[in-house]
């Protein structure tokens, strides 16, 4: 299973990310500014041929990814043998179109500032999930909406995560 970029937490809020050290992904880092523990969100370039310049990347709930995994061994289960999927959502939001929806889940503006661009990062990376759809009759239910505000809801009920 080729996943893309796992993001969210459980609904509940008692499941969710906890990053040691520096997180590698967007989600946990505009979290600790929501809540106070970042002083402002990095975009790394605004000048990359997208929508508002900023890098776009397929986002997936981790709920998603969850009911990915299970329909998979449900999959194998029946066929046996062997697959590869993408589990995405074949849409890309740029990391703009995250903040914002972030910001519409925590009620909160969010400061960033414009970094230099990272060397290797590509403007534009989504899931053809269309195999998956196929194959084990999953596609992702939840949108960027959901999975910021269940982000929001783990991050703001556990502002330290397991600690």
């Amino acid at each position: 299973l080729r996943y893309f970029n796992p993001v969210g937490a459980h609904p509940s809020g008692l499941i969710g990310e906890d990053p040691n050290g520096i997180p590698n992904n967007l989600m946990p880092f505009i979290s600790q500014v929501a809540v106070g523990k970042r002083d402002a969100l990095s975009v790394f370039g605004d000048d990359y041929p997208t929508v508002d310049g900023t890098g776009v990347r397929d986002y997936i709930h981790v709920v998603d990814l969850a009911r990915g995994h299970l329909a998979a061994l449900d999959a194998l289960r029946h066929t046996g043998g062997l697959l590869t999927t993408n589990l995405g959502t074949g849409r890309g939001y740029s990391v703009l179109e995250v903040l914002h929806a972030f910001e519409a889940a925590c009620g909160k503006t969010l400061p960033y500032r414009i970094a230099p661009r990272r060397a290797g990062d590509v403007a534009a990376c989504w899931a053809d999930p269309a195999a998956a759809r196929e194959l084990l009759g999953w596609q992702a239910e939840k949108g960027i909406e959901e999975m910021c505000a269940d982000s929001w809801r783990w991050q703001r009920t556990n502002p330290d995560g397991y600690a």
